[in-house]
């Protein structure tokens, strides 16, 4: 049974939040979270929307978290997902995971690149280049992340198409 007044679950006819009487046949017209959902914010006002957990998927991860773990190790956890059984089938992690490997495997070459100017232009010219590009590179990954995990499919210009393809 869920509290009418806040949402809360109810064992005996209170309450344990708010107080609230609760009967069955008043706790049965309330509102009721779908099932497997963890509902938050049960203390705010009655009738207000709460924010429900997603669900895990058979592997025991949400498409979420396992997309946005894709982007931590680079290749490795890019290629991982794309390995293991329940979150290979899943469109949203293949097309992450995907990106992930073609982001960092660009990252490689532009690091390479980088290197191999070093050889030619002065220190002090390269050194700052290769700062700009190490930060660039990391708000990236960042973002690829933060993107992923809130269940985005954010494509990045080149990479992104070819992810797409792939996924």
């Amino acid at each position: 049974m869920f509290c009418p007044n806040c949402g809360a679950t109810v064992q005996g006819r209170f309450c344990a939040k708010c107080g609230t009487a609760v009967d069955a046949a008043t706790a049965s017209t309330g509102p009721t979270p779908p099932p497997g959902a963890q509902a938050y914010g049960t203390d705010a006002a009655p009738g207000a929307q709460t924010y429900t957990a997603p669900t895990a998927t058979a592997g025991g991860m949400s498409q979420n978290v396992a997309a946005a773990l894709c982007y931590v190790l680079g290749l490795i956890t890019g290629i991982l997902f794309l390995v293991l059984a329940p979150y290979n089938q899943n469109r949203f992690v293949r097309f992450h995971a995907f990106q992930s490997i073609f982001f960092h495997a660009a990252w490689i070459v532009l690091w390479i690149a980088e290197t191999m100017m070093a050889f030619v232009l002065p220190w002090y010219l390269m050194s700052l280049v290769g700062m700009l590009l190490a930060l660039g590179g990391l708000a990236i990954w960042l973002i690829l992340m933060f993107k992923a995990y809130n269940n985005e499919m954010f494509k990045l210009p080149v990479v992104g198409d070819l992810a797409e393809k792939q996924a």
